[in-house]
């Protein structure tokens, strides 16, 4: 359990390789002194990918500590751009090959927060009963989704439903979104990668958050998704990390 003035928090963490890949190539890294959790899906094949998502959770654990919600932004964002720099020079890509990885980032200051994403990785934020998405896909079906160009129906089953848009490492510098909020006392996030929201509905996250409320601790929610997702045949390699806030005794 880590704490600052405002809040305390309690994380708990899991990653399979799932039931079909042979290797895993998701990376995690939790950081609740700096104030900092992430998960990275990395792809570019056997190394390659395991190589790139670990390449940002080794940069970014450096971060520090920092002074407001925006200096810890910009020391993430410096940190993901040494790492994108590393994986642009991994032997793979100079031999053709794509390397790279998607990233989400949850980044606490104080009474703060700051999503940082690239890619389908995706945050979510349980607060009042109520499961918000916090992050927007970064693919193909998003913005044809976004563009009115599909319905929800198509958008299952189309052909390119996995194709990204942005990812550290594999165009010329790394392309973010960003968004920030206020915390609030029994805000329940969830980062995770796509091999869990292939198997699992929104329904069903909101249903597996709701325990944390119910006094079931971050780590076996977070083993229960993972579970849950090899019961249902786990096609990727599938990771969750989830953060409960907790305000201090006369906190917010």
């Amino acid at each position: 359990m880590i704490e600052n003035e405002y809040f305390r928090f309690s994380t708990g963490k899991a990653t399979d390789q799932g039931r079909v890949r042979d290797h895993n190539e998701d990376s995690l890294m939790t950081r609740q002194d700096f104030g900092v959790w992430v998960v990275a899906d990395g792809m570019g094949g056997h190394d390659a990918g395991d190589f790139a998502s670990q390449a940002i959770t080794h940069e970014v654990a450096s971060v520090g500590m920092s002074s407001s919600l925006q200096d810890l932004t910009a020391r993430f964002m410096e940190r993901l751009t040494r790492a994108h720099d590393t994986i642009r020079a991994h032997p793979s890509v100079q031999q053709g090959g794509t390397v790279g990885s998607t990233v989400v980032a949850l980044l606490t200051f104080e009474d703060t927060y700051a999503c940082v994403w690239s890619g389908d990785s995706r945050i979510y934020l349980l607060r009042d009963g109520q499961l918000v998405q916090q992050t927007t896909d970064h693919t193909e079906v998003q913005e044809l989704l976004s563009n009115g160009a599909i319905s929800e129906a198509e958008a299952e089953t189309w052909p390119r439903k996995n194709v990204i848009t942005r990812a550290v490492g594999v165009w010329d510098d790394p392309r973010c979104d960003i968004i920030e909020g206020q915390l609030q006392d029994g805000d329940v996030f969830l980062l995770c990668s796509d091999g869990l929201t292939e198997h699992l509905s929104d329904s069903d996250i909101h249903d597996h958050l709701e325990g944390i409320g119910s006094g079931e601790a971050t780590q076996d929610v977070c083993n229960e998704l993972i579970t849950v997702t090899l019961d249902r045949g786990a096609k990727d390699n599938v990771t969750c990390v989830v953060m409960q806030c907790m305000a201090q005794d006369g906190g917010v």
